[in-house]
């Protein structure tokens, strides 16, 4: 499994966009920093720039370097988390400016999956984390119902055999205020 994370890692270094399984659903990903990578997966998925994208992180010190700040009800969260969760945080700093939303938040998840978690802590930056598919399309729920399409336009793809941890179900977001606010955006 290092040599295969060696490879990803490589490719989202040089700007690359691979197709990889996730703790929720196989997801199109790029170094969550790098614009023009960004931008790429959006041409990929032939989605409107316009919405925002989710970010996956190897930990809390990670996320905290691409926050202004933790609400202090994240850190409580994480912690007893045990099912795949998005929050939405205030005041994304040193990401590409695409994935962050109108408002200046940005969603990030801490995976679950052994393969996702690893890679993003060998990437040692967020990585961008959307459903690989065109944009209105289902999400796929395996491997096989990736388009030939979009694994065509990935720079480097996962064995399928490491896609064993994505449950198929996107994860629930949940967007949180610095002064206690919750709201639920996907339960």
């Amino acid at each position: 499994m290092k040599e295969i994370i060696a490879d990803a890692v490589r490719v989202l270094q040089g700007g690359g966009v691979i197709l990889y399984p996730t703790d929720t659903v196989w997801g199109l990903g790029c170094d969550a920093t790098n614009e023009e990578a960004v931008k790429k997966v959006f041409e990929i998925k032939r989605r409107a720039e316009s919405k925002s994208l989710v970010l996956l992180a190897a930990d809390l010190d990670m996320v905290a370097r691409h926050v202004n700040r933790i609400p202090d009800m994240a850190i409580d969260l994480v912690e007893v988390n045990d099912a795949p969760m998005t929050i939405v945080y205030p005041g994304a700093i040193g990401l590409a400016p695409s994935v962050v939303a109108e408002d200046g938040s940005v969603g990030i998840r801490i995976p679950l999956d052994g393969f996702c978690l690893e890679l993003v802590r060998r990437f040692r930056k967020p990585l961008v984390s959307t459903s690989a598919n065109v944009s209105g399309e289902p999400a796929p729920k395996g491997f096989r119902d990736i388009s030939q399409e979009i694994v065509a336009a990935a720079d480097w793809v996962a064995p399928e055999r490491f896609g064993a941890g994505a449950t198929g179900r996107p994860s629930q977001i949940i967007k949180l205020g610095l002064r206690g606010e919750v709201e639920i955006i996907r339960a």
